[in-house]
């Protein structure tokens, strides 16, 4: 197990008596990015969590998923409905879900409405495995 994966277990079992894996936090991936959506919520998992990926907002506000997720990592620049509008469009419903923004795009504009609006972290595409659960963590200790 390497340290990302070893840090993982221990904030996934800190505190929580997980027994399935319907206990573990669900941590939901929205990104129009095939590969992001297939490789993210594999980290995930083996990180400890439950995961997720949805192809767009759309489809991630359609799913029977939207009350059950504990994190959302967010693509900022997707078709339709970007990132900002559906972090807009949470805040507008009143689901507090913490999110972590991810992008390719370094504007720092976009970074600061981004935090400006609520969001726990901003991670710039690509990342490390422990940059991503460093974010998950202050994203599942927020309040």
């Amino acid at each position: 197990m390497d340290a990302a994966c070893e840090m993982a277990h221990r904030f996934v079992m800190q505190g929580h008596q997980v027994t399935s894996v319907m206990e573990r936090p669900l941590l939901s991936v929205v990104d129009d990015d095939e590969s992001v959506r297939e490789s993210l919520p594999d980290l995930l998992r083996e990180f400890g969590f439950a995961a997720r990926a949805f192809s767009s907002a759309q489809e991630f506000l359609a799913s029977d998923y939207l009350d059950e997720t504990r994190c959302l990592i967010l693509d900022v620049a997707m078709p339709g409905m970007s990132g900002l509008d559906l972090q807009q469009e949470l805040k507008r419903h009143g689901k507090q879900i913490p999110i972590i923004f991810i992008t390719g795009q370094k504007e720092e504009d976009i970074r600061k409405r981004a935090f400006r609006e609520g969001a726990v972290k901003f991670l710039y595409k690509p990342f490390s495995d422990s940059a991503l659960l460093d974010a998950v963590s202050a994203a599942l200790t927020a309040k």
